[in-house]
């Protein structure tokens, strides 16, 4: 190689340029732009480095006499009126780059139809709908029992997420957590260990309600009557009091007037209580007037929801007549297995009034929000299951709206 010279880069040829608008237009619409702009940014690069060796190449032929420089200053009027292979193909990729620019908005999004495409572009309709939006609030107070005899249904889970939607929606709620686990008041953030007043005080000794309720730490307007282990022997040391199905309703029409005294209310209270049919359970009945049932979308949930409606009855029979199933949540909903939409279809067809079009999803973060001591809408708000459980929050006020519109006409 003579002193002076350059190794020019091997030009790309056709067919790597063909190859490169091919393998660009069959990709997705995000490869494919950004293959075009590597395309473009490597021709300017080979441009660049023609461009220096030209100038190199005339700088050589000027230091090295007449004769020399002649040829130089000819090679250089040579390159200058005909371009070279690199500034060809540069010139190619550069129109496939403003033409694949053109036209990458309407390639096609790979995976658009596909199951969890559709549950993304649903979860973003979701948040855009509901997200930050105040719900109407009910006329007067609404008093809901969460049950289902069935245990693992998502019930306490089921309250604890719906009692914050609300709450964060502008509405003023009280949990009341009649579960001697204390599920609910953990997934509050709500201290509930023995030394702790809690509902137990209330519904044994008589304390008053607003003894034992808390504020929730993470959201205003939302609080919660706590459940401490006491709770477990309540059951026994009911049996001999007097009044004894009637203890939590009065004590909750006490609070309600205390508040009322202070000019204050509650929208919601929400009685979380356990999977069986006992003093407990029936005290959360007399002291609700609707009843908030969550379905898991599994054929034994149907067997459980019979056995509860036939207690509800006997309930409203004999101890509330004003009791009644105004509200059906299906949970754990699996839109991929035939079963879930089988269950949600049955349930519908049989009480098309009372269940709401929000499912809830099976989502790991629902179910790691409790071991932070947190609801999921404060856990991951932007959770296909906080946003489930705000789309249901928001079903029930509707229903609100519906029945204080019904009110006035």
């Amino acid at each position: 190689m003579a002193k002076g010279e350059t190794d020019l880069p091997e030009p790309a040829s056709d067919t790597d340029v063909l190859r490169q608008t091919t393998a660009s237009s069959a990709g997705l619409s995000e490869s494919a732009e950004d293959a075009v702009v590597a395309s473009a940014d490597s021709a300017a690069a080979v441009v660049s480095r023609e461009t220096q060796v030209d100038t190199s190449t005339r700088s050589a032929a000027g230091t090295g006499g007449g004769e020399r420089a002649d040829n130089g200053s000819m090679a250089s009027v040579s390159r200058e009126t005909e371009p070279t292979d690199a500034e060809r193909a540069a010139d190619a990729l550069a129109n496939v780059a403003r033409e694949a620019h053109e036209d990458v908005a309407d390639l096609p999004v790979a995976g658009a139809d596909t199951p969890l495409a559709q549950a993304v572009a649903e979860d973003a309709r979701k948040r855009i709908t509901l997200s930050g939006r105040e719900l109407p609030r009910p006329a007067q107070t609404r008093v809901l029992t969460v049950a289902n005899q069935k245990g693992g249904v998502g019930k306490t889970t089921t309250t604890v997420n719906v009692a914050a939607a609300l709450a964060q929606a502008g509405a003023t709620v009280l949990v009341i957590d009649l579960d001697p686990q204390g599920n609910a008041s953990t997934a509050l953030g709500i201290e509930h260990h023995a030394e702790v007043p809690s509902i137990y005080d209330v519904l044994v000794d008589g304390d008053p309600m607003s003894k034992v309720v808390q504020s929730c730490p993470d959201i205003p307007g939302l609080f919660c009557a706590p459940a401490t282990i006491d709770l477990a022997g309540a059951e026994i040391e009911l049996v001999s009091l007097v009044a004894r199905e009637t203890r939590l309703q009065k004590a909750v029409t006490a609070y309600r007037n205390e508040l009322a005294e202070r000019g204050e209310s509650l929208d919601y209270v929400f009685v979380d209580c356990p999977p069986s049919l006992g003093l407990l359970t029936v005290n959360a009945f007399v002291a609700a007037s609707e009843v908030f049932i969550p379905i898991q979308c599994e054929y034994y949930a149907l067997e459980g929801l019979s056995q509860l409606l036939r207690n509800i009855e006997l309930i409203r029979d004999h101890l509330n007549p004003t009791l009644h199933v105004s509200t059906i949540l299906l949970t754990m909903y699996d839109g991929r297995t035939r079963l879930s939409a089988q269950v949600a279809e049955e349930v519908r067809t049989h009480f098309p009034d009372q269940t709401l079009k929000a499912t809830v999803p099976r989502s790991v973060r629902i179910s790691e929000a409790p071991s932070h001591g947190q609801t999921v809408m404060t856990y991951d708000p932007n959770s296909s299951g906080a946003l489930s459980y705000l789309e249901a929050a928001s079903e029930m006020a509707a229903q609100n709206a519906a029945e204080n519109s019904e009110d006035r006409s």
